[in-house]
């Protein structure tokens, strides 16, 4: 209870991508039939731009002068040389002169017609008696290779760019450029790369017997056709998040020494129609060609999700595509080919049922949460590589920790060795494991100083919650209580069961909900008032009372009806059953509520021992808390 202070596996060649492309990608095979008349646009397009660009390399400032002023700077023996082609004449002079009819601007090269009815003989004669040297090829003009390269460099341009996109190949989709279409989305690992076991795999044994005939089938898989078997085409790991899903499957592959490759079902979304497809056809081709092998697809509800819903778009959204293409690829094993998917998931309740038939993902293994013995295994696996003090004992410490995944007692380990080596210690000691176990539970402490009027009324607000917990039968036992702030709780009380419990009766949940409401109860009866610390407190309260009436048939007037679904859909009921449901739950409330007053109103001595104790030592554990209210031979009859 919360007093609140305010409302990857490596890849096979990192140099080289995960899978070969061949041709332009847009059919199968990889290959795209050539646009010939776009083709051809782009090549005049090209050729257009490159002569207007090639205009400007010529430094040459030629001026068009008239023949009249050319004849006179002929007799003015100012012309150097000329050439003529027809009619035209371009030439250089001696000496700048000036064009009149251009506002005698200075020139020394030119061009100019020479008119139909001019005596060409007289001109030659004039030409020679000025010296000009007439020349037969054009003044300043480029070479023929010059010429040939400039008139081949747009072609080869174009060549090489045509090349580097077939090259690229899946760089493209559709036309358009730029890495959108590449098969990134799975990372195949080698049977050797693979370090995982089932020894490395703890706490979960009953799955890991699920997926023990598949290795063996992997292995060898002739004992198995002689007798007609087939491998299961796909497997469907369900659970909540943490459990060890992905490890089971790198386990599988490691155990079995087969291919093993890695995807994650969001990176096959891209926003471009098409593309996600195109890598799941990828992806099942490589692992055919390398079969037996195992396709992991991790959370596969990003694309597996149940079509037709009205988050889609038609029925060709790329999700659904996606989806398709992997209900295709699967479909298309016969038996035979060595190839198994494994996918993993959170949400199995909204996968698509076309994914879940037999032919398909044939079996779906519910990963749970480990029990206190898996527990104990579990942090036996992750304290392998962690030295540890004589005082640690794992049972111990896997008995306080019901809820936890393997994920989380794996950070757990982590959390009490960084705090051993930050204190210099050689090994780890069970004071830092509870420790780090408390960091992770009631979340990091914080430093600030609390007027002494809240810390005394946070000091009943969890007293409160503490004696109710000790008081209430079948309530679970207190393990710690706090007035320290930790995140945004100013205190915490810490209950955990002795065992697991999978099943929750009526009597049960009344009394959590009344143990909840034992910091707002205590808060009444010693001050009268009610403050926003219980904020946190009524939202578990809303909740589990309203589960009790909408969910688990726990109110005789609702009777044995869901009402709420678990997976946060709208409820399917009328506006009167939903008044009702909200009457009850507010009904069972009320009386938990009167039921946490009348037992602190009775034990308030035993509430105002613990409130001191609190204030003197600011946390208790479990001993102290129940010695502070004088009932450790209460705590050691249930225990």
């Amino acid at each position: 209870m919360e007093r609140s202070g305010s409302p990857k596996a490596p890849d096979q060649d990192r140099s080289k991508p995960p899978w070969r492309s061949e041709g332009l990608p847009g059919t199968p095979g990889g290959r795209r039939k050539m646009n010939w008349w776009r083709f051809a646009a782009t090549l005049l397009v090209v050729y257009a731009a490159f002569f207007l660009v090639s205009s400007f390399f010529d430094s040459r400032q030629v001026e068009t002068i008239s023949y009249t002023e050319f004849t006179s700077q002929v007799n003015a023996k100012n012309v150097k040389e000329i050439y003529a082609t027809g009619l035209s004449v371009e030439g250089d002079l001696r000496n700048a002169a000036k064009d009149p009819d251009s506002g005698n601007k200075d020139y020394t090269q030119f061009r100019t017609e020479i008119p139909a009815f001019a005596n060409t003989e007289q001109l030659s004669q004039r030409l020679d008696t000025a010296g000009v040297e007439i020349k037969a090829e054009p003044i300043g003009g480029r070479g023929f290779v010059v010429n040939l390269l400039l008139s081949l460099l747009p072609v080869a341009l174009l060549a090489g760019l045509w090349i580097w996109i077939m090259r690229r190949g899946a760089g493209m989709m559709g036309g358009g450029m730029g890495g959108l279409g590449k098969s990134k989305a799975a990372k195949p690992v080698e049977a050797d790369r693979v370090r995982v076991t089932f020894d490395d795999v703890a706490g979960i044994d009953e799955v890991e017997n699920e997926l023990v005939e598949i290795v063996d089938y992997l292995k060898d898989p002739g004992k198995y056709r002689k007798l007609g078997a087939k491998l299961p085409k796909g497997v469907l790991l369900a659970g909540p998040p943490g459990t060890g899903k992905t490890l089971l499957a790198r386990a599988v592959a490691g155990e079995a020494g087969v291919p093993y490759f890695s995807a994650s079902a969001s990176e096959f979304i891209e926003m471009i129609v098409g593309v996600g497809a195109s890598r799941v056809r990828d992806l099942f081709e490589e692992a055919r060609k390398v079969a037996p092998s195992i396709v992991f697809i991790d959370e596969i509800d990003a694309i597996g999700r149940a079509r037709g819903g009205a988050g889609g778009i038609g029925g060709h959204d790329e999700r659904e595509q996606t989806l398709n293409q992997i209900l295709t690829e699967m479909d298309g094993f016969s038996g035979a080919e060595g190839v198994i998917v494994i996918g993993a998931t959170n949400r199995p309740e909204i996968l698509d049922p076309a994914l879940l038939r037999p032919g398909r993902f044939d079996r779906t293994v519910q990963v749970g949460l480990p029990d206190a013995a898996g527990r104990a295994a579990i942090l036996a696996v992750h304290t392998r590589g962690v030295p540890l003090d004589g005082s640690v004992s794992l049972d111990q410490l896997a008995k306080i920790t019901p809820g936890m995944t393997g994920a989380d007692l794996a950070n757990l380990v982590n959390e009490a060795a960084l705090l051993a080596a930050k204190r210099d210690k050689e090994k780890v000691t069970a004071l830092d494991l509870a420790d780090a176990l408390e960091k992770l539970q009631l979340g990091a402490a914080r430093s600030i100083v609390m007027p002494e009027e809240d810390r005394n009324r946070t000091a009943y607000h969890e007293a409160g919650h503490a004696l109710l917990g000790m008081l209430q039968p079948g309530a679970d036992p207190v393990r710690k209580i706090s007035i320290i702030p930790r995140g945004r709780a100013l205190g915490v009380t810490l209950s955990t069961p002795d065992t697991d419990r999978y099943a929750y009766d009526e009597e049960y949940l009344r009394g959590r909900i009344a143990g909840a409401l034992g910091g707002m109860a205590a808060e009444q009866v010693v001050f009268g008032v009610v403050t926003t610390g219980s904020e946190s407190d009524l939202e578990q309260v809303s909740m589990i009372a309203r589960g009790m009436v909408g969910r688990w048939g726990m109110s005789q007037k609702i009777g044995p009806l869901t009402i709420l679904p678990s997976d946060g859909q709208q409820p399917q009921a009328s506006p009167a059953t939903l008044a009702m449901v909200d009457e009850e739950a507010r009904r069972i409330v009320d009386e938990c509520y009167e039921r946490a007053i009348d037992v602190l109103t009775r034990n308030r001595v035993k509430l105002d021992a613990i409130v001191e104790a609190l204030l003197e030592h600011e946390t208790l554990d479990e001993i102290g808390a129940y010695t502070a209210a004088g009932l450790s031979e209460l705590r050691a009859v249930q225990a």
